[in-house]
């Protein structure tokens, strides 16, 4: 959200943790209590946003009026409802440029994300306004809103409010100039569809029948894939030709090649001028004051951790998938970064008596989905009902109300499988902030899951319902940290702490008496067998330490290039490089994966997130009864400690609070060997 805190990261276009504030009782009733409440043109889109920009500066000329004493009431909360109106802004944008069917609106939204961007810039630049904060007496607020002001003066320091004039407009320039770099890197990804044809059918050997079945011929015979995740995911995993996969493995990768060099070189120079103009080293230094990590020297050292304890489970890892490599092709040494997925397919089957074919007819887009619904219902005490008044950007976009009871606590929409012009990425993005009172929050979930056409039934890998229970979990944490006091609270969690929640709940795919409750075999309704799942999960606990690795690669990818003088050789050399630092792999020749590294204009310097927060989400799953994991006790205390309290304290606080302790690294270290007890 366009907090303090969030409007250095819009300015990286960085809406992970966004959202859209709450409008008071007027604005209601202007614009709808939803995300909007009619169909959308370009013009109606823009004249919405510049109605929000127009409202956030009139709440703060109204702050600024005060002329008595600086209090909460007439100095924080108009403040708030400022934020509330560019976040609307922002984060409406940022959602119908990467969603909406209509190139026309995503043109449109990408020209407006950038307005608000730099509306929340001038504000993080107000002296003023950072002058009327520091001026409150807060001594006898809550312990929530005294945390909420602490954040937002820091992120106000931060953004450079105490520079001079020239200073400030030099960095006003420079945030402009980083939100058009950003906005235009995501949407080349975005828009950079590959294709690869396949002339002779024999080449789909070892994929599924239905992924056959969906890939018709055209009439001089041949076949088109694309570079969409449900043609890429099951070539790389199942396809026996090595060329083809080969030729996916570049076609994914290469999305947004060449364009997409000279934009993130530029983008990375411009973050460099503005952490040098703020007074730091590098942008990974000035990105991680505000994060639990603290400090990039901190980030180095977890690094160093990871990277120790991860090796030696990684490399049993390696020796066993070589070895089965080395049968088929007698001679090799090692294995190539496209063949990865197949040899551990290869693997699952031989060493695991898992087939991952076998589990997906037993999970069908439809009643994975309303599965997922239930667990969380369950886990979580709410039900969802769908919207019947809701007004979406495409029909295939369900609209569910979220309710504790008959108390409504918000609105998720799920837009779920791939379409031209959508972002082919997998995320949750939060549309409206939760203000007690006066907004319930809303948050879309974006995937591009197999399915969603007539019939399709959209099987789906055992992994990709695990992407749906790490989504869905980011979903619950947007809806329940929603129920509090200001809208502010939206972005002042640590942006380092995001991915905990939503990787916690990815164990509960784990589970046999959870999936029993929705995994069915599509045809025949046959519950999957107990030891399918049995022999599902020791497979997936096969190959933890090589995760970790590759998270390692992607952590120093996002941390590297940030933490030194950006240049164009060191961009293109970034991934090989990293890749025989951290595996066992063989690059490819021709991967140029950082042009279609999304996460660079997000995360930017900070997909270390994902290795923190599996740290923590272990250590918060150890606390769970895993006999039980849908019991209501542990749920509970989890829901009123970490989910609800978000922004309201430290993450440190969260942690510890639920944990009755400080945070360990046992509980990963576990996890990670775990097939190897």
């Amino acid at each position: 959200m366009l907090t303090v805190a969030s409007l250095r990261l819009l300015a990286s276009a960085s809406l992970l943790i966004a959202a859209v504030l709450p409008l008071a009782s007027a604005q209601t009733a202007k614009f709808g209590p939803h995300f909007w409440d009619q169909p959308l043109d370009p013009t109606v889109f823009e004249q919405r946003v510049t109605d929000r920009l127009a409202r956030a500066q009139t709440a703060i000329d109204q702050m600024l009026a005060v002329t008595g004493p600086r209090t909460v009431e007439n100095t924080l909360a108009p403040y708030d409802n400022a934020v509330e109106q560019l976040d609307s802004a922002g984060n409406q944008s940022n959602l119908l440029q990467v969603v909406s069917p209509d190139a026309a609106i995503r043109d449109r939204a990408q020209v407006m994300l950038q307005k608000a961007a730099a509306a929340g810039t001038a504000l993080s630049l107000n002296p003023a306004v950072y002058k009327a904060l520091s001026a409150m007496d807060v001594s006898h607020a809550d312990p929530a809103t005294q945390y909420y002001v602490k954040r937002t003066l820091l992120e106000f320091r931060l953004s450079g409010v105490d520079k001079d004039d020239a200073t400030r407009a030099k960095i006003r320039a420079l945030s402009d100039d980083i939100t058009k770099l950003s906005s235009q890197f995501g949407r080349n990804i975005q828009e950079s569809q590959l294709k690869v044809v396949v002339k002779d059918a024999a080449e789909l050997a070892g994929l599924p029948a239905d992924f056959i079945s969906r890939h018709k011929p055209a009439a001089d015979g041949s076949i088109t894939l694309t570079s969409d995740s449900p043609d890429v995911t099951p070539v790389l995993k199942f396809a026996t030709n090595r060329d083809l996969r080969h030729r996916i493995f570049l076609a994914y990768n290469n999305r947004a090649y060449p364009q997409n060099l000279q934009v993130l070189v530029d983008l990375l120079k411009k973050r460099e001028e503005l952490a040098s103009l703020l007074g730091y080293k590098h942008w990974a230094d000035m990105n991680a004051v505000d994060k639990m990590a603290v400090n990039a020297p901190n980030i180095s050292r977890f690094i160093d951790q990871i990277d120790a304890a991860s090796k030696p489970v990684a490399d049993r890892e390696y020796q066993m998938l070589l070895s089965l490599a080395q049968k088929e092709q007698p001679g090799l040494t090692a294995i190539s970064m496209q063949d990865r997925s197949f040899y551990f397919e290869q693997l699952r089957k031989t060493a695991f008596d898992f087939d991952s074919q076998s589990a997906r007819p037993y999970f069908p887009y439809d009643r994975v989905q309303q599965g997922i619904l239930d667990v969380a219902s369950k886990l979580f005490n709410v039900t969802f009902r769908p919207a019947k008044d809701a007004v979406v950007w495409d029909p295939s976009v369900d609209a569910l109300d979220v309710f504790d009871g008959q108390r409504q606590l918000g609105r998720i929409y799920l837009d779920m499988h791939p379409r031209p012009g959508k972002d082919q990425w997998f995320s949750s993005d939060p549309i409206l902030d939760g203000k007690r009172g006066q907004q319930l929050p809303e948050v879309a979930l974006i995937c591009n899951f197999a399915g969603g056409k007539p019939g399709d039934p959209g099987l789906m890998e055992y992994g990709d319902v695990t992407t749906f229970f790490h989504e869905f979990g980011h979903l619950m944490h947007w809806i329940f940290q929603g129920q509090q006091q200001w809208a502010g609270f939206g972005g002042n969690l640590e942006s380092d702490f995001v991915e905990a929640p939503s990787q916690m709940l990815e164990e509960w795919m784990h589970d046999p008496k959870v999936l029993a409750t929705f995994a069915r075999h599509y045809q025949t309704n046959e519950p999957i067998p107990a030891d399918l799942v049995r022999r599902a999960n020791r497979a997936d606990a096969f190959g933890r330490g090589l995760w970790a690795r590759i998270q390692l690669l992607y952590t120093t990818v996002s941390f590297d290039l940030h933490n030194s003088t950006p240049d164009p050789a060191h961009v293109e050399a970034i991934f090989p490089t990293e890749i025989k630092r951290f595996l066992p792999y063989t690059p490819v020749e021709g991967d140029h994966q950082f042009a279609s590294f999304g996460h660079l204009t997000g995360y930017s310097s900070a997909y270390y997130t994902y290795l923190w927060d599996k740290v923590i989400a272990q250590d918060f799953y150890s606390q769970f009864d895993h006999d039980n994991l849908l019991a209501p006790d542990v749920a509970r205390r989890y829901r009123t400690t970490v989910l609800e309290k978000t922004g309201a304290m430290p993450a440190n606080d969260l942690v510890t609070n639920f944990l009755g302790r400080p945070q360990s690294i046992d509980a990963f270290v576990a996890w990670m060997n775990q097939e190897f007890k």
